[in-house]
């Protein structure tokens, strides 16, 4: 393939995946429970599945933003009851976040709340299309993930 068709491909792309991104960002606000942004059903979601305890800097890593932003939403989780934020026993200068008790029925609210959503969508695009969208979807966030 030639470097202009190439390029257009790029484009179409990643037109493609942020386009998709802010229309499913969009549609999530909208149908999460009041107060809840997507960033934070991300960060419960995140410590529900992982089951142990996390630091900021861990989280911020995991999901590729700044440590401001991520100490950031997990304030507004503490605030909202959602996170438990204690020191870390060995290491005085780091913090460990756990979800808590109504941060996990929060969580499990939200997931109630969007799964008719995503089932409809995978339901209307077909299983065999979706299966053979997440190995591209997952080499590309392969291939675009920074390396240590």
């Amino acid at each position: 393939m030639d470097d202009a068709r190439t390029n257009s491909l790029a484009v179409a792309l990643f037109s493609e995946i942020l386009t998709n991104d802010q229309l499913i960002r969009n549609q999530l606000s909208r149908i999460l429970p009041k107060g809840m942004e997507v960033s934070h059903f991300s960060v419960l979601n995140h410590l529900a599945r992982a089951g142990l305890e996390r630091t900021p800097a861990e989280l911020a890593k995991s999901f590729h933003v700044t440590r401001g932003a991520m100490t950031n939403t997990l304030h507004k989780l503490e605030w909202a009851g959602y996170v438990h934020i204690r020191p870390d026993w060995d290491d005085a200068r780091r913090k460990r976040v756990s979800i808590s008790p109504a941060g996990r029925k929060a969580r499990d609210a939200a997931l109630d709340a969007i799964t008719p959503l995503i089932s409809e969508v995978v339901t209307e695009l077909g299983d065999d299309k979706v299966r053979a969208a997440l190995p591209v979807l997952r080499s590309l966030r392969a291939r675009l993930e920074p390396k240590d």
